[in-house]
């Protein structure tokens, strides 16, 4: 698999990493497909791969994904040494749901837990998981630039941004990576500029769900703008819109993910698909509804 710069003084990685959160929600699969699934993409040539303390179904399940992922790794017959774990911190799931908490006192215990449950001494990419409107942004990019000084995380990333909040931390500490949703049915990163503005500082944009996520994904299949192109060459729809994704900037990086083996493997073929101007612009065109 070819490999995109991850951003600002960090390696190169493969132009389409990995997602966990489905292998740890409700819904997710047993330990042993989770755990098949993460090599097989690893052996694949994914070597960024993408987590959160939140993954998990309650909040008494926290650091479920992290865990996950550690013992992957640690039974993964490669080159660890090779991937990069990013992993994210300032929410919560108090009763199963989504809550932002960007708190300092909190999001330096949730470094901390993401240490232990990773297994680590030094977390790769830590990422601001949302701006919390109760606590001041640059508050908690300060608590991230503290956490670098420790010698806790590696690089500093920010999720679910716009282009004046990544200006404003810029201004704290170096941000190498932001992750926001980019996908056919939600072009808002296209068109608020945060890709563009990415690609202009070689700020690695990781996009999550590439795809459209649950319920919308399921719609791909039957499209048709995708159809043709998928036949032409001679893969999925969905690894075209993958492909589709990673065309929108050369420093996007797609991080699709999968319950199962299969899934995931065929998101990978999308590193292979080289789409022309004609085909990108069919899918610019075409209507992704979302109802």
């Amino acid at each position: 698999m070819h490999t995109r710069p991850l951003g600002p003084g960090a390696p190169e990685v493969s132009c389409i990493g990995f997602g966990g959160m489905p292998l740890s929600i409700t819904g997710r699969p047993d330990e042993g497909t989770a755990i098949a699934t993460l090599h097989a993409v690893l052996d694949g040539g994914v070597t960024l791969l993408d987590t959160a303390d939140v993954y998990c179904e309650n909040e008494h399940d926290i650091g479920h994904n992290e865990r996950l992922i550690a013992k992957a790794l640690a039974s993964w017959k490669g080159d660890r040494t090779r991937i990069i774990v990013a992993t994210k911190g300032g929410m919560t799931r108090s009763g199963g749901g989504w809550q932002r908490n960007a708190h300092p006192t909190h999001l330096r215990a949730a470094c901390d837990r993401s240490l232990k449950a990773l297994g680590i001494d030094r977390i790769d990419l830590y990422q601001l998981h949302a701006p919390d409107p109760a606590i001041p942004f640059l508050e908690t990019v300060g608590v991230l630039a503290e956490l670098q000084r420790a010698g806790k995380i590696r690089w500093v990333g920010l999720s679910n941004v716009s282009v004046e909040e990544i200006q404003e931390a810029m201004n704290v500490v170096p941000i190498v990576t932001v992750q926001n949703r980019l996908n056919p049915f939600f072009r808002e990163a296209l068109r608020e500029g945060v890709v563009r503005f990415c690609e202009r500082e070689d700020i690695g944009f990781l996009a999550y769900s590439p795809v459209g996520g649950g319920r919308l994904n399921k719609k791909l299949p039957a499209h048709p703008a995708l159809l043709p192109i998928a036949e032409r060459h001679g893969v999925s729809p969905h690894a075209v819109v993958i492909a589709w994704v990673m065309a929108q900037g050369q420093t996007v990086i797609p991080i699709p993910a999968g319950r199962g083996t299969a899934h995931a493997l065929d998101a990978l073929t999308a590193a292979k698909i080289v789409l022309d101007a004609d085909e990108l612009s069919a899918i610019d065109r075409a209507e992704f509804s979302r109802a």
